[in-house]
């Protein structure tokens, strides 16, 4: 199961550590999701989702401050018997000397954000579901061409990269080479991001190992893409058949989700970055409602059902 450290979280967020003495080196978080414990504060801890990032906003905190001293001791210790990662206080609230006491006995850190606490939390789901997402590296060149992910798969040497740079050259912007890191952000969403240590390069059999944002500026790179759409480039065989309409669409599929693909054939004259361009406005009009195959296939249903007079008169 995928985790990351409380550390980096605070990082991110800015959060101030209201227990600075309680060790977090060796915390981490594995849910995406948070929990706000009002149930928990009022002592029902049956389906207690501990495990995960705990918030504390102004309905939760006012309503322990007006606890009873003896009833906060009791749902104090009976709360941080369960181990949990961290609490956050929104809003800059001070939780009370007695839980923070309870805290430091049972070793969980406390902090607090200025941030509104609905802000906050949407603001951490989103980035938690980012950092946590389920994650596999494959071989291909991401680009994004007007705007759609176009993951380009294909044997070693087949021109992956030669194309991924044509497409620069006529001001697409490059996201990977050679490694594509893919999370699935939900059922409908994938993402595709470059390992740190290959961001901005890529390798071109018989020069080496170009810096595309140094040689083409700042504009010719993305850090992230969506993945809309996977071309594979594969050798010509002419004793292959090859869509040549398109009414039907093929897949491919990544951590369970579906994208269309299509198989694009290599030989010597194809220009393959024009043919990319190309799949990715069809794709990108396909999206927006138009499909030019199904059109042609109207034309023809439309003609054969026209009779021998009327075709005389056009």
């Amino acid at each position: 199961m995928a985790a990351i450290k409380l550390q980096r979280l605070i990082d991110k967020m800015n959060l101030t550590n209201l227990t600075p003495d309680i060790d977090i080196s060796g915390i981490k978080i594995s849910q995406p999701d948070i929990n706000r414990p009002a149930l928990q504060l009022a002592g029902y801890f049956e389906h207690y989702e501990s495990t995960r990032l705990q918030i504390i906003g102004f309905v939760e905190y006012t309503y322990m401050e007006g606890l009873p001293e003896d009833k906060k001791t009791e749902i104090f210790e009976s709360f941080f018997e369960h181990p949990t990662p961290g609490i956050v206080f929104c809003r800059d609230l001070v939780p009370n000397a007695k839980f923070i006491e309870v805290a430091r006995e049972h070793g969980v850190p406390l902090f607090s954000t200025s941030k509104a606490t609905s802000a906050f939390m949407a603001e951490v789901i989103r980035w938690l579901n980012a950092k946590l997402a389920p994650c596999i590296t494959v071989h291909g060149v991401l680009v994004d061409i007007f705007g759609e992910g176009v993951l380009i798969t294909g044997e070693s040497g087949i021109g992956k990269s030669e194309a991924a740079l044509e497409l620069i050259k006529r001001g697409h912007r490059l996201v990977t080479d050679d490694a594509v890191e893919i999370r699935k952000m939900s059922d409908e969403v994938l993402i595709g991001k470059s390992p740190e240590v290959t961001k901005h390069f890529i390798e071109l059999r018989g020069i080496g190992i170009i810096d595309v944002k140094t040689l083409f500026g700042v504009s010719s790179v993305k850090e992230d893409q969506q993945i809309d759409l996977v071309v594979k480039l594969e050798d010509w065989s002419k004793d292959k058949e090859y869509d040549r309409i398109g009414m039907d669409e093929e897949y491919t599929e990544y951590l369970g989700n579906k994208v269309i693909c299509h198989n694009i054939p290599v030989r010597p004259g194809r220009n393959i970055a024009l043919i990319l361009e190309a799949a990715a406005i069809n794709h990108r009009q396909k999206k927006m409602g138009y499909n030019a195959a199904h059109e042609l296939y109207k034309r023809f249903q439309a003609n054969m059902n026209k009779t021998d007079e009327e075709r005389e008169e056009e």
